[in-house]
């Protein structure tokens, strides 16, 4: 009997490892706009199918994407201080079973899709390819970030063309939300790799804070972070949404505000408050906020 009550503290641990590969706790940046997608699109009543296949695709497909880079970036990570403790250097998860979460993850991602409509079915495969495509980028251009952000940009135009089933006028409401998402993701990346800066020149890799220097990349991630906002009022306003979620933008202006002023003075610091616990808030009151305008107030699609 002892065998299985010390065999259950291993496997937690090594759950806690492959959810740390790929940061699990970071699905809070693309989940939330996808539901209120998804909301939005169904006036909040979505079928509990469709509702629970769209959490399903966007978790594994983030999961699939998350472990690829930690594979691709392994020689990477071992090379930086910042990163060599993360779990495939430091010898927790191998490369083999990094690759197998990946084949794992995503064809969940497929399953998901499968059972969602025909398009999404078609477009999962590409879908795919261009989230793991992300993590070879920054190989060869500095504006990796921006292929970053699409990648998010996708979740919320996915959801609701799962609602819809097919392309029509109505996607025009998602895909603004899709491209606020995608502007607000390269944003906060490029603060967050500047803390790399100098590891990235001298390895040959490709980033804006490489390419324009610190104060640069300041300034982008600033105007990328004013067309996110630009991109959620937007799509308010094609839903249309109300009082609740005018609410909701204000707090997170607020809090791209918060995390720029963070780093006003280029001390890199706070750039974790500034880029999780900041950028997390957001996608949770943006979303909260929609909730609100759609089964409180009452506002229709």
């Amino acid at each position: 009997m002892s065998e299985p009550v010390a065999a259950t503290p291993r496997r937690a641990a090594r759950f806690a490892d492959f959810a740390s590969l790929v940061k699990l706790s970071h699905s809070v940046f693309a989940l939330p706009f996808a539901l209120l997608s998804l909301l939005a699109a169904t006036a909040g009543r979505p079928g509990f199918g469709t509702l629970f296949w769209v959490v399903v695709a966007v978790v594994a497909a983030r999961t699939a994407a998350m472990a690829y880079n930690r594979f691709a970036d392994r020689d990477l990570d071992a090379a930086n201080p910042r990163t060599q403790n993360r779990e495939i250097p430091r010898g927790a998860v191998s490369p083999r079973a990094a690759l197998g979460l990946v084949v794992m993850a995503g064809s969940v991602f497929v399953l998901a899709c499968a059972n969602l409509s025909p398009w999404c079915l078609w477009l999962s495969l590409p879908t795919l390819a261009w989230l793991c495509a992300y993590s070879h980028v920054k190989r060869f251009s500095s504006w990796c970030h921006l292929w970053l952000g699409t990648a998010l940009g996708l979740a919320p135009i996915a959801a609701w063309l799962a609602a819809d089933g097919e392309f029509g006028p109505r996607l025009w409401a998602p895909l603004v939300l899709g491209i606020g998402v995608a502007t607000w993701v390269a944003g906060f990346d490029v603060l967050y790799a500047c803390q790399d800066e100098a590891f990235d020149r001298r390895h040959g890799l490709h980033s804006v804070p490489v390419r324009f220097g610190l104060g640069g990349a300041l300034h982008i991630a600033r105007a990328l972070h004013v067309l996110a906002f630009a991109g959620f009022v937007g799509f308010g306003l094609l839903v249309p949404l109300g009082v609740g979620y005018a609410i909701g933008l204000a707090a997170a202006l607020l809090l791209l505000v918060l995390q720029h002023w963070l780093l006003r003075r280029r001390d890199l610091t706070h750039i974790e408050m500034a880029f999780f616990t900041a950028n997390g808030a957001l996608s949770l009151f943006v979303f909260a906020a929609g909730c609100a305008d759609l089964y409180w107030f009452g506002v229709q699609s």
